[in-house]
């Protein structure tokens, strides 16, 4: 075992050590677990509010949490970002935490390898990837952050499992998701009224737009190869 693996293995040991025996911590991660999964935008606003000094600390924590736990909604802690800390430094502590978090995910596949990764998530999301990465590579990266229903977390694990660097990765991860984290962000602020309208019309814009800027350059790259051949 490489030491990389070795100290991410102590690592994980720790903090579930921690989690399993430190009563404030197994409360704390509980509870929060619980407000995301309730998909409720009005109890998450008011759960991470209720932190006070502490809140955008304990935001961090909770999308960088989301990432490892996958069928939890990252919009949602974006939403709630803004209506909280406003739209800019919403934004700025959604596209930074979910950073963060892609990169955690990113390492844990490449260090622990698939056979950890498919119980974290399964089998079947990773092999749906797994044909994607080979034929778009980075294109696939991009995809997934703009789409706002991808789950990002699964994303980042795949593409640690895969010959991909992680500078490429960290670096398409952030161009695609800096676009969606601002869209939300700006909602976020103005959900009230007309807001869940306004929300709605540019998701369907949003991802329009992304599918036909994909199908484009897969176009234009088919081309290229054709043209080599």
């Amino acid at each position: 075992m490489k030491r990389s693996q070795i100290a991410l293995v102590v690592t994980i040991i720790v903090l579930l050590l921690i989690y399993f025996f430190v009563a404030p911590v197994n409360s704390f991660v509980n509870e929060s677990v619980g407000a995301m999964k309730a998909v409720n935008l009005e109890e998450t606003i008011e759960y991470i509010r209720s932190y006070g000094s502490i809140a955008a600390v304990v935001s961090f924590f909770l999308m960088v949490l989301q990432s490892i736990l996958s069928p939890i909604p990252a919009f949602l802690i974006t939403l709630s970002n803004a209506a909280i800390f406003g739209w800019a430094w919403g934004a700025l502590l959604s596209w930074s935490s979910a950073m963060a978090g892609a990169a955690l995910c990113f390492y844990i596949a490449r260090i622990l390898g698939r056979d950890v990764v498919s119980k974290i998530t399964s089998e079947t999301a990773l092999k749906s990837l797994d044909g994607f990465f080979e034929k778009y590579g980075k294109h696939t990266i991009l995809v997934c952050r703009l789409l706002p229903f991808m789950s990002f977390d699964i994303v980042s694990y795949a593409a640690g499992l895969t010959s991909m660097k992680f500078w490429p990765f960290f670096i398409a991860t952030g161009i695609g998701q800096l676009p969606a984290t601002l869209v939300y962000s700006y909602i976020g602020q103005n959900f009230g009224g007309g807001g869940k309208q306004l929300f709605v019309g540019l998701l369907s814009l949003f991802a329009i737009t992304i599918v036909i800027y994909i199908v484009k350059s897969v176009y234009n790259d088919r081309n290229k190869e054709k043209a080599m051949d």
